[in-house]
């Protein structure tokens, strides 16, 4: 990805205060949405649906994808590079 890609990520991060913190608050662990959503004081489902559009972003990725409750989710490589500007 070249950095005209990666700056439009961070744009794209940086419009959304619950996309930056959500992002920061998995950092390099594996977090569950109820996780995230108790420390940064969001509701769950928002946190989901933030995580969906991120997922989409290739952001993170769900580790456990046929989970109905308890998914797991992790920074990709690309969030990390994105992450280095926040």
């Amino acid at each position: 990805m070249n950095n005209d890609e990666i700056f439009d990520l961070v744009g794209y991060i940086m419009a959304s205060e619950y996309r930056t913190k959500i992002l920061k608050s998995i950092g390099e662990n594996i977090k569950i949405p109820s996780a995230i959503a108790e420390e940064i004081g969001l509701r769950t489902n928002h946190v989901s649906n933030v995580l969906k559009d991120l997922k989409d972003k290739n952001l993170v990725v769900c580790l456990n994808e046929n989970a109905r409750k308890g998914r797991l989710y992790k920074n990709t490589d690309l969030a990390f590079e994105v992450l280095k500007y926040l």
